[in-house]
C-alpha cells in the first residue's frame, strides 16, 4: 500500500469519526432539551426535605434550609443562598406553629407569592390545649406525616400536572412504610400503656402519647429547656425526684439541647437504673426519615422492656 493511499484512508477514518461524534453530540443535546425541568422545592428542615424528596422522586430538586443537627430553627438567620432558593421555589414545605417563621419572612422578602406552601401544623389541625402551648413537633406524629405527604403530592401536581400520578404513587408508597411504625406504637401501648415517662423537651411527645405513655415531667422544666431558660431549683428537684422515686420507666432526652440541667436529669436517670432514649429534632447524619423514626420507636420499645 502506498503512503498516499494510507493518508487518504486515515483522513477518511478521521472524517467518519468526526461525523459520528457530531451526531452523538447533537443527540445528547436533543435529549438534554427534551428532559423535563424538575420542580424546585424548598423545605425548612431536612426532615420535611427528605419526605418531599420521597414523594417527588427524581422529578424534584429539594433544598433543605436547616440540614445541620447543630442548627436551631428557632434562632435561624437567613443567608443569601437560602433566600435565593426560596425566591425561586415552586413548592415550599414548612413546619409552622412558630417553629420556622423564617420561611414566611423569606418568602415575603423574596416576593414569592406564587409558591405552593405546605404548612405541616396547619395540615395536622392541631391546636394549643387550653391554658397550654402547642407542641409544634408534628413530625413525630405519624398520622400527620402521612397527611403532609399527601399535601406535598398535591402541591407538586399543581406545579407539574404531567407527573401527578407519579407523585401520588410515591406518596402512597411512603405512607405504607409509616404503617409499621404506627403498629409498633400500638404494641408499646398494649404492653406499657399508662406507664410514666420523663422528657427534657416536648419534642417526642406525639410518639410517647401514641405509645400510651404518660408524661410525668413538670411542665415548667421542659418549657424552660425548650426556651433556653434556667430551671428553678424547686422545679429541678421535682424533676430529679421522678427518677429517684422510680415514678417513670424511661427518660426521652433531646440530644440537641443538652446543658447542665438536662445532664443532671440524665445522670439521675442512669443512677436510678432508668433507661435513657436519645432523640433529635433534625435528621442524624446518614439517616433518612423512615430509618430515623424506626430507630426512635425501636429504642423506646427496647428501653421499656428492660
Amino acid at each position: 500500500m502506498s503512503l498516499s493511499t494510507s493518508r487518504r484512508l486515515a483522513l477518511l477514518t478521521s472524517a467518519s469519526l468526526a461525523l459520528l461524534a457530531g451526531c452523538g453530540s447533537s443527540s445528547d443535546s436533543a435529549d438534554a432539551k427534551s428532559a423535563p425541568a424538575r420542580v424546585a422545592v424548598v423545605a425548612s428542615t431536612d426532615v420535611w426535605g427528605d419526605i418531599a424528596r420521597r414523594v417527588g422522586g427524581d422529578r424534584v430538586d429539594v433544598t433543605s434550609v436547616i440540614s445541620d443537627p447543630d442548627q436551631d430553627p428557632h434562632s435561624y438567620e437567613a443567608d443569601p443562598q437560602n433566600q435565593l432558593a426560596l425566591s425561586k421555589a415552586e413548592v415550599v414545605v414548612e413546619n409552622g406553629g412558630g417553629y420556622d417563621d423564617f420561611v414566611d419572612r423569606m418568602l415575603k422578602s423574596g416576593h414569592n407569592d406564587s409558591a405552593e406552601v405546605v404548612n405541616a401544623v396547619e395540615v395536622s389541625g392541631k391546636k394549643a390545649p387550653k391554658g397550654g402551648e402547642l407542641n409544634e413537633h408534628v413530625w413525630y406524629d405519624f398520622p400527620t406525616v402521612a397527611e403532609v405527604a399527601d399535601r406535598i403530592s398535591a402541591a407538586l401536581a399543581e406545579a407539574d400536572p404531567g407527573d401527578a400520578a407519579a407523585f401520588e404513587k410515591n406518596a402512597a408508597a411512603f405512607k405504607a412504610k409509616l404503617a409499621p411504625l404506627e403498629a409498633e406504637e400500638a404494641q408499646i401501648k398494649k404492653a406499657h400503656g399508662g406507664e410514666g415517662v420523663a422528657i427534657t423537651e416536648p419534642v417526642p411527645l406525639y410518639m410517647t402519647e401514641a405509645s400510651g405513655l404518660v408524661n410525668r415531667t413538670p411542665a415548667p422544666f421542659s418549657e424552660a429547656i425548650e426556651e433556653g431558660d434556667d430551671v428553678s431549683p424547686r422545679v429541678l428537684q421535682q424533676s430529679l425526684a421522678l427518677f429517684s422515686g422510680k415514678k417513670v420507666k424511661v427518660l426521652v432526652y433531646n440530644e440537641q439541647t443538652s446543658g447542665p440541667q438536662t445532664e443532671k436529669a440524665e445522670a439521675a436517670a442512669k443512677a436510678a437504673g432508668i433507661p435513657v432514649v436519645p432523640v433529635t429534632e433534625t435528621l442524624p447524619k446518614g439517616k433518612d426519615y423512615l430509618g430515623w423514626m424506626t430507630g426512635n420507636v425501636g429504642a423506646l420499645a427496647s428501653a421499656l422492656a428492660k
